[in-house]
């Protein structure tokens, strides 16, 4: 397949605009690749929405050429770890949902990062002190916290399974952008200086990002010829130019003994990545969590993410309610406290099911959605947090019996990507991947254009033997990634996922909730304000969910406290992408229209 591999500045930006705003159905598309951004679009032939316009530009130049859903999701994916490197890239992982039209089924890669072969239940304890290491800046800036990456294997894993496309292909669009540079925007630049501390801790990542020793001017074009370099490594010898070689032993070098800069104040705690880590990762085949949802069929990422097994069971205990014929507080009342419920339960029983025993069946079993649902009091809140449901004997009868609490913290954190794809033949992939923290670990791996995962971070802290979470060699974290895809009739009806760690899961169940029972159009559905309950006495939530609806939800006994965290200046929650999929053909892609500086929606071909 080949590709457009152009740029005419002043003749892309008059096509883009009369693309995006217009209802032209030449293939000028191949021409939107730029810095305009629009949160809505339909049409018919294939659609993308990602948080970036380049990224979303790449997906539809692979679907205009003949590719399918899954070339296009690879194509954005590798597009983003340039535009987007401080969510997503090759030093990552991220969870993979595909729908294949042709044989009318819902598949899923895990991709996680898995921990060294040789960590120690005590990784994550200070040798000096004997006292854990804090959170901040030890483990969100160390080699210790770096995970061996699943990005990689999961694009070639996708395209051998149900891509139609070299990988060579798949990384062209990124490969050109790599090397002609992106525009950098607010975000960027926003990004940039919240990780400044961070990333002038090492030579190799303020020498790519912080040039002059200052972020990115708003405006300026970053190229990043490392990475160009890097993905023409792997276009030439696929996976294994990354798993074994020289690459592979310059990361588990970056890894052991990260290049700090002199005079640094940061400790960066070295970490225990080898090469043969790299050499054993394998990414997992497996079957999606499915639940049904008011006649819906549900499919999210079963364990080792969280995000199937919680949104399902959130949803099997809203299904209980008729939410459609209540205030929109009553519904938000039940949403929150639905969620609630859910954390607790992922809490005390999910984690990597190689490793432990995952009640996946009955975290999704609606008799215990429904039993999960007696606890919720339609006109008060309960004080949180509540305790987890009993998943040995349940049987959708009132009363619930109740299970021992978990210890558990919340260590995942607020960034990630998501992307959505759908092509003219019905199939739907829908993508989330991350390197955790937003810059990841902070440290580029020298001379190859690319941040290190933190995904370690995601394990519990500090090691205790009935933690599902705990920390264990070769094991994959706890994830809340939560890509999701919705049947009815057994045909696509809605697909869509987002970033927010821990709050990917209520964002992606609110979006459902906005969709299917508030009336809202998925745009709507997307654009509302939201807010995040997690088993915790306050509901993080955005300002304008506080504006509108804090004083109806005060009398249920709801707290709310504006989200965000100590590492981003935004007090935002998610940033999702979605695709529905109307009765007539057509398809609306739909994309944020502020959060993160607002997402980047695409068709092929735009109707009115």
């Amino acid at each position: 397949m080949r590709y457009v591999r152009r740029r005419l500045a002043a003749v892309t930006a008059a096509l883009a605009v009369s693309v995006l705003n217009g209802t032209a159905t030449s293939p000028a598309f191949a021409d939107q690749r730029g810095t305009d951004k629009t949160s809505s679009a339909t049409g018919y032939g294939g659609a993308v929405s990602t948080v970036d316009p380049e990224a979303s530009a790449a997906a539809i130049e692979v679907l205009h050429d003949g590719g399918n859903a899954a070339d296009a999701a690879v194509a954005a994916a590798a597009t983003l770890g340039v535009t987007e490197p401080y969510s997503a890239g090759i030093g990552g992982g991220g969870y993979f949902v595909f729908y294949d039209a042709k044989r009318g089924r819902v598949g899923t890669i895990d991709g996680r990062e898995t921990a060294p072969a040789v960590m120690p239940h005590d990784a994550f304890t200070d040798p000096a002190t004997g006292q854990p290491y804090r959170f901040t800046p030890e483990l969100v800036t160390s080699g210790v916290s770096v995970g061996v990456p699943g990005t990689p294997a999961t694009w070639e894993r996708a395209l051998d399974r149900w891509g139609t496309v070299s990988l060579h292909d798949a990384l062209e669009p990124a490969i050109d952008v790599a090397t002609r540079g992106f525009e950098v925007d607010e975000t960027f630049r926003q990004q940039t200086l919240d990780n400044k501390l961070r990333f002038e801790a090492f030579t190799s990542t303020s020498r790519l990002f912080l040039p002059g020793g200052d972020a990115p001017a708003v405006g300026s074009v970053l190229q990043n010829h490392d990475l160009a370099e890097t993905y023409r490594l792997l276009a030439k010898q696929g996976t294994r130019g990354f798993y074994r070689g020289p690459l592979a032993a310059e990361i588990a070098a970056t890894v052991q003994a990260p290049p700090k800069t002199p005079g640094t104040t940061l400790p960066v705690p070295v970490g225990h990545m080898t090469t043969a880590d790299l050499a054993a990762y394998r990414v997992l085949d497996q079957a999606p969590a499915p639940v049904d949802y008011r006649g819906l069929d549900v499919y999210g990422m079963a364990p080792s993410s969280s995000g199937g097994t919680t949104v399902g069971e959130a949803l099997n205990i809203l299904d209980t309610f008729n939410l459609s014929e209540m205030s929109a507080p009553g519904a938000l009342h039940h949403y929150l406290e639905a969620s609630a419920l859910a954390f607790a339960d992922r809490g005390k029983y999910v984690g990597d099911p190689a490793f432990v025993e995952v009640p996946t069946a009955a975290l999704t079993d609606p008799r215990f959605g429904k039993e999960r649902s007696c606890q919720i009091d339609p006109l008060h809140a309960a004080e949180k947090p509540v305790a987890p449901g009993e998943v040995s004997s349940y049987d959708g009868v009132c009363p619930a019996a109740a299970a021992t609490p978990a210890d558990e913290k919340d260590t995942e954190d607020l960034s990630t990507t998501n992307l959505t794809v759908a092509d003219k033949w019905g199939n739907v992939a829908e993508y989330t991947l991350t390197i955790e923290q937003t810059g990841g670990s902070g440290i580029v791996v020298p001379g190859r254009g690319f941040l290190l995962n933190n995904e370690l971070t995601d394990f519990s802290t500090v090691y205790d033997p009935a933690d599902p979470n705990r920390i264990e060699p070769g094991k994959r974290p706890r994830s809340s990634m939560s890509p999701t895809i919705i049947l009815e009739d057994g045909k696509p009806f809605l697909a869509l996922g987002s970033p927010g760690g821990s709050t990917i899961i209520t964002t992606v169940l609110q979006t459902i909730l906005n969709r299917v029972d508030l009336g809202m159009s998925i745009s709507e559905a997307i654009a509302a304000p939201r807010a995040s309950q997690r088993n915790t006495a306050q509901v993080a939530a955005e300002p304008e969910f506080i504006t509108a609806y804090g004083s109806q939800l005060a009398p249920y006994g709801h707290e709310l406290t504006p989200a965000g965290d100590a590492f981003t200046s935004a007090a935002e929650i998610g940033a999702a992408t979605a695709i529905e999929f109307m009765p007539d053909g057509r398809m609306v892609a739909a994309a944020e229209p502020v959060r993160r500086g607002g997402g980047s929606a695409m068709v092929l071909k735009r109707s009115q």
